[in-house]
């Protein structure tokens, strides 16, 4: 039996030989290409993920007020509404942790720019502040500040080993823009990237399709997808020879994410939580936002428009939304939850479909873009976890200083550069009030290098009255802007 011959066996036994109709058209090189294409996939477990997914369709668009609790207040935290003291002693366990080489962040970085315009990585992208860093670089130098604070505090230097999740059209990119820019100053051997995964793209009768005759259209498996990739790129094995115990993981684009806040390590580590989501309060009943709450008692995250009305617009004695706690892809997991969803959970993950308009190539061997959806991609979701977790906490967070998306071009009005650059402007403006300074004007950037969450500016700020434009930098950093101390 030949190669082909064999090939069309297999993909028969599972409805999917018109994968091979162009065979006679295609060059050597070419054929080969959809050889390699094909057997990357488990065409058995494809084909049960089509059916599983496709099945809970109708499932998912039953509503959930019956099976709902709000987060019970024994696991929930509010940063605002707890005080100081103990607060402190959560960020004296995060810190030590830290010097400990104890604490990892993951970056969920597979997303391009495409609906801001940019054609490169996310994480590249410039909002325009008057430093012009990136979001990488941002957040880079939130993690070196967190360093030399845990070491000020401790007396015990440490490292954050940075794992990055690319997908496979923005690897190669984000590698070339780290070595460009020296890793931003920290440790080569500290930043980890991998790519994740990634699933066929069916038609609406599980026929998988075509990009190319010799390509199979395919999708990075949804910010849920990285449970399977650190398992299968060794992240996990990677973790536990560095002695990594927690990881925070979160999304490339909120401008304002407090990287390895050492809080959030610091409760989650107190409290022996495996799993853990930072939220903030909703704004209002219909916010199109996720709510962090109990189904049938197990951690879930509910989507709007799995609820009713009047079920988002319930409210406590006190006022506040009693499903109020809005989810903003920001989480902790312990190593040892990890490894067991890698080793037990990570194939009963919920798989998710999205109706898409999905390039294909037809049955005359044509590429059709096409105006409607022809077919679905397969998601699954970071938070699709939070089930599976024996001892899961929430820590509410304010809004205006740990969050502001970007994921618009500025012609949307919402979370886009613009936004995203205010809230800077505004928090920063915050800090220099808080630690007694005075501004007048709205333009401020406080280094991360100079402040990782408005500490040590006192010495640099109390009593003086600043004009903006205003861009805080440490010693060490270019002299660029107007402003500068």
């Amino acid at each position: 039996m030949t190669n082909f011959e064999s090939l069309k066996e297999t993909l028969s036994r599972y409805g999917q030989e018109h994968l091979l109709r162009f065979w006679e058209e295609l060059s050597d090189i070419e054929r080969k290409q959809l050889i390699s294409d094909i057997q990357e996939l488990n065409l058995e477990e494809v084909q049960s993920f089509f059916m599983r997914a496709t099945a809970s369709i109708d499932e998912s668009s039953a509503k959930l007020d019956d099976r709902l609790k709000p987060v019970p207040e024994t696991t929930f935290m509010s940063i605002s509404r707890t005080n100081k003291d103990q607060l402190k002693i959560y960020e004296d366990e995060g810190l030590k942790q830290i010097s400990n080489n104890h604490v990892g962040v993951l970056l969920m970085a597979g997303g391009q720019g495409t609906r801001l315009g940019f054609a490169h990585p996310k994480g590249m992208y410039d909002i325009s502040l008057p430093s012009h860093k990136s979001l990488f670089c941002v957040q880079a130098e939130r993690i070196r500040k967190l360093q030399e604070l845990a070491k000020a505090r401790t007396g015990q230097e440490g490292r954050i080993t940075w794992y990055i999740m690319t997908s496979e059209h923005t690897m190669q990119p984000t590698m070339n823009y780290f070595k460009d820019h020296d890793f931003f100053g920290l440790f080569e051997d500290d930043i980890v990237m991998f790519e994740q995964g990634s699933l066929p793209c069916f038609d609406f009768d599980g026929k998988i399709l075509l990009d190319e005759k010799h390509r199979i259209s395919k999708a990075p498996d949804g910010n849920g997808g990285l449970y399977r990739a650190l398992r299968d790129t060794g992240i996990l094995d990677d973790m536990n020879r560095r002695g990594v115990l927690s990881l925070h993981a979160h999304s490339v684009d909120n401008i304002l994410i407090k990287i390895a806040d050492p809080i959030f390590i610091g409760y989650c580590v107190k409290q022996s939580a495996d799993c853990a989501a930072k939220v903030v309060e909703k704004s209002h009943p219909n916010e199109a936002v996720g709510v962090v709450c109990m189904v049938d008692g197990k951690y879930q995250v509910v989507e709007y428009s799995e609820i009713t009305q009047s079920t988002a617009e319930m409210r406590n004695s006190d006022g506040r939304l009693t499903f109020n706690a809005g989810n903003i892809c920001n989480h902790y997991f312990s190593a040892e939850f990890l490894n067991k969803i890698g080793s037990t959970y990570e194939k009963d993950l919920k798989l998710h479909v999205a109706k898409k308009k999905i390039p294909f190539v037809d049955n005359s061997g044509k590429r059709i873009q096409p105006d409607k959806p022809n077919g679905i991609k397969i998601e699954k979701f970071v938070f699709d976890v939070f089930e599976f977790a024996e001892n899961f906490v929430t820590v509410e967070v304010a809004r205006d200083e740990e969050f502001s998306a970007l994921k618009n071009a500025d012609s949307a009005g919402k979370d886009c550069a613009t936004t995203a650059r205010n809230d800077i402007y505004r928090l920063h403006k915050k800090y220099i009030e808080n630690a007694g300074g005075f501004v007048n004007g709205v333009e401020v950037e406080i280094s991360p290098m100079v402040s990782y969450a408005g500490e040590g500016l006192e010495s640099i700020v109390k009593g003086q009255t600043l004009k903006a434009p205003i861009h805080l930098t440490a010693p060490h950093e270019s002299m660029i802007k107007n402003g500068h101390l």
